[in-house]
């Protein structure tokens, strides 16, 4: 189990107590975690973006643009990043002055204009990837399927969460009304 004080691995003995609290402790706990988690993530993500001399922005803008079956439009990438047009405008310009991204009319109808990522550049921040982050899948290698079947449910399940509330938050929208209790385990306002 994890200290929720701190977040880090220690006892993982449960004592008997009433129903319920070892769920409150779970979700204290989780709290903790996930607070650690995003943290953690932010900052290898500044980190990379560092290192590639990019945004931390426009490196998940590119890490989408790879997700796309195709070039998209700038509209496009407003709507993946939750920026306005003009936001995602300008980070399209600084991809494309560094080189990843490339617009071109489309062949179709010539008054759209794609994006499309460099391949190029792309296999360069793969590289870069491959050296800081190929131990990552690593960390699955003891899970059974069933195991990393829950995984990645619920990374697909916080994905989706996560791109609602980004949106309620830019909208200007209160937090849901669950979201309420879970301040009060974690002490941080969502």
């Amino acid at each position: 189990m994890t200290d929720a004080a701190d977040g880090r691995a220690g006892d993982t003995t449960t004592t008997a107590g009433p129903p319920g609290e070892g769920r409150a402790r779970l979700m204290a706990e989780l709290a903790v975690v996930a607070r650690r988690y995003m943290a953690s993530y932010a900052l290898f993500n500044q980190a990379l973006a560092d290192r590639l001399g990019l945004h931390p922005t426009d490196l998940q803008c590119l890490n989408l643009l790879t997700l796309e079956s195709g070039p998209v439009t700038t509209g496009r990438i407003a709507e993946l990043t939750g920026l306005t047009t003009g936001s995602a405008t300008r980070l399209v310009d600084r991809l494309e002055r560094a080189g990843y991204v490339v617009r071109a009319r489309d062949a179709g109808d010539r008054r759209l204009v794609l994006v499309a990522p460099v391949p190029e550049r792309v296999a360069e921040v793969a590289r870069v990837w491959e050296r800081v982050g190929s131990g990552w899948f690593a960390l699955f290698d003891d899970l059974d399927d069933g195991e990393l079947a829950l995984f990645v449910e619920h990374m697909r399940r916080t994905t989706e969460y996560g791109a609602e509330q980004a949106a309620r938050l830019r909208a200007g929208e209160p937090a849901p009304e669950g979201a309420r209790a879970r301040e009060a385990v974690s002490g941080q306002a969502e």
